[in-house]
């Protein structure tokens, strides 16, 4: 990878590790749903009309735009609403990971390995470890929704492995679009109309800087970027970058929202970005040491 595609890489996480932190600020003034339909239709209109629809079926597009996206975001933002840190939130959603090599294994008949098996249970204890501190400073219904929205995350990332040949940025703008509508249904009837109403009629600059981050950042570069990393280099090569969020989605909480980071969280998080390595590293070697043994085996013969 040259440097200038390390530099862009490195950039892209640390844009959606401080992520976390601008939906916190955004929720300050505006209620976690209505706030999602905002992203949505903001990253779609007016870019549907520059990007052609995928060419897979429409019934795919749906099930994707709203497990990817409605839902993901619907459940992560509510869960920081709810109570949980934005640093919690990077660590918590992380078992997204985990859930698409179940789901994969469920649905698609993907072999789970002895490498992602002991990741898992590394990453799941650290994921324990924040619950044991429900009703303290981790709020029990925010956990919940964290832990929907890395369950919504992983269906979304079986159902892209079965998208195949398309435009992945124009998929994600499609997504959204497909996200706006139930988004803003759910808004209009489970959050008050008078609080929503009034948040739109006094959007204050912090807030609008929020939603533009969101929009512009977070999803058109962030996705932008990372799709044209994925098309340029090997995904073993990108994907470890991933692994730097949580940690930075931490970090970018202490630093600028004060989220104290008690010896806890600081276990909790060692424990899921561990489970990460050991799954992502882990199963990479495993694949180089099959083949390594299956090339000596073949010049022995």
């Amino acid at each position: 990878m040259r440097i200038r595609d390390f530099i862009l890489a490195i950039l892209v996480v640390a844009v959606w590790g401080f992520n976390f932190v601008v939906i916190k600020i955004g929720l300050h003034e505006v209620p976690p749903l209505l706030l999602c339909a905002i992203r949505f239709f903001l990253t779609s209109i007016p870019a549907i009309f520059f990007f052609k629809r995928p060419a897979i079926p429409v019934r795919i597009l749906i099930l994707y735009g709203l497990t990817m996206f409605a839902l993901q975001f619907g459940f992560l933002f509510a869960g920081i609403y709810a109570g949980v840190t934005p640093g919690l939130a990077a660590l918590i959603v992380q078992i997204q990971v985990f859930s698409t090599v179940i789901l994969a294994a469920l649905f698609l008949g993907e072999k789970i390995n002895q490498w992602q098996i002991l990741g898992m249970l590394v990453a799941f204890a650290g994921i324990c470890w924040v619950g044991v501190k429900l009703g303290g400073t981790v709020s029990l219904l925010g956990f919940i929704f964290l832990i929907a929205a890395g369950t919504a995350w992983g269906v979304g990332n079986l159902i892209a492995k079965k998208i195949r040949s398309v435009n992945m940025f124009a998929l994600v703008i499609w997504g959204n679009f497909v996200a706006f509508p139930p988004t803003f249904i759910s808004a209009f009837l489970f959050e008050d109309q008078a609080t929503m109403l009034a948040s739109l009629q006094h959007l204050n600059l912090l807030t609008i800087a929020a939603i533009l981050y969101l929009v512009y950042f977070s999803t058109m570069f962030g996705y932008g970027v990372w799709c044209w990393l994925l098309k340029h280099h090997p995904v073993a090569t990108v994907a470890p970058y991933a692994l730097l969020v949580p940690v930075l989605g931490l970090t970018s909480s202490a630093i600028v929202l004060g989220e104290p980071l008690q010896s806890w969280k600081l276990f909790a998080g060692m424990l899921v970005i561990s489970g990460l390595c050991i799954n992502f590293f882990g199963s990479r070697w495993l694949i180089k040491y099959k083949k390594q043994n299956e090339k000596i085996t073949f010049e022995s013969a």
